[in-house]
């Protein structure tokens, strides 16, 4: 693993405003607070070994079969998994700049990078550009590999049109991720699941280890999919304030704000280093942003923004524009 994810909070003792985390930052947890206080006693007894019922619940969602479901601890958990289960196929190409872990994880298992690799990995909505792939593009990329695998962990932050799962489970090489902690605004519980063939389900649960969803988290993900609310009440004007705060920052001198389909987006910033522009806001001002330097392909200069309050974004580019008068 990596360091220098986003939302290094953990790092700061000042932080007021988090722009660094690609989730959505303003939903309402109280009531899933409450039931899960309510529910406590779960702990006292080992949870499903494999999460069924979490699984059957999201199948009905979805309009597949429990055989075509598979819940796991958040999306990271089944980047490793997918890496470990076909680890033989010995190649694999990544499209880059986008999150870490996929290299990471081919790492671990031995693969070689190569554009003509028998996996192929895909981040749509991409992390951290914004970017968003039309499923034709996508559906054509898959024509190319053996395996290709989609991680679509942000689709509840854009409005641009996405693979279903039931686009996918008739085809045995292609694996959709899906995070039920960007969907919900639960990134501690460490909740996703993935969809694909019941071929390539099956293959993956032979390699997967037993208990992997403690009780607790299996007692949210259940709650939150019976009330089938997502983290954002209203993307579209929270998208249009995205567009806002792009076109305020580009109006900066010396930073550029690229274009995003999703409520995150890239920017440069000259005659300074993002990790310089991060450590001003944080130590000075509060405010977090993510130093994007260390996702490959990108430069010292690059980092990232999610957009938070029109207040906060506000707030941010006064910040960034005291800092550029300092340069």
């Amino acid at each position: 693993m990596i360091e220098g994810h986003g939302d290094d909070l953990y790092r700061y003792d000042n932080i007021k405003m988090n722009f660094s985390s690609n989730i959505y930052n303003g939903t309402d947890l109280s009531a899933l607070n409450n039931y899960l206080c309510s529910r406590l006693d779960v702990v006292r007894s080992y949870p499903e070994p494999s999460a069924a019922s979490l699984e059957q619940m999201i199948a009905r969602e979805c309009g597949i079969s429990p055989d075509e479901v598979m819940v796991t601890s958040g999306a990271v958990d089944a980047i490793y998994l997918i890496a470990q289960t076909y680890r033989h196929e010995g190649t694999c190409h990544i499209l880059q700049p986008t999150f870490r872990e996929y290299e990471d994880a081919c790492r671990v298992f031995g693969y070689q990078e190569s554009e003509e690799g028998a996996l192929c990995w895909l981040c749509n909505p991409n992390n951290p550009t914004g970017d968003v792939r039309s499923v034709e593009e996508v559906l054509s990329l898959a024509e190319r590999y053996r395996l290709l695998i989609v991680d679509q962990s942000y689709e509840d932050y854009t409005m641009a049109p996405l693979l279903q799962p039931a686009d996918v489970v008739h085809r045995d090489n292609i694996i959709l991720l899906h995070s039920m902690t960007k969907r919900y605004a639960v990134p501690g519980l460490r909740l996703g699941y993935i969809t694909a063939s019941a071929e390539v389900i099956c293959r993956l649960r032979e390699q997967y280890r037993p208990w992997a969803i403690n009780a607790l988290s299996l007692e949210a993900g259940k709650w939150l999919v019976q009330r089938g609310v997502t983290a954002i009440p209203d993307l579209p004007s929270y998208l249009a304030e995205t567009q806002r705060l792009r076109a305020m920052l580009n109006e900066i001198d010396g930073i550029a704000a690229f274009d995003t389909q999703t409520n995150f987006f890239l920017c440069t910033i000259l005659h300074a280093t993002a990790t310089q522009l991060k450590e001003y806001l944080a130590r000075e001002h509060g405010i977090l942003i993510r130093d994007a330097s260390n996702f490959t392909g990108l430069t010292p200069h690059h980092f990232r923004i999610a957009t938070q309050s029109p207040t906060e974004n506000d707030a941010l580019v006064t910040t960034i524009k005291q800092f550029q008068k300092t340069r």
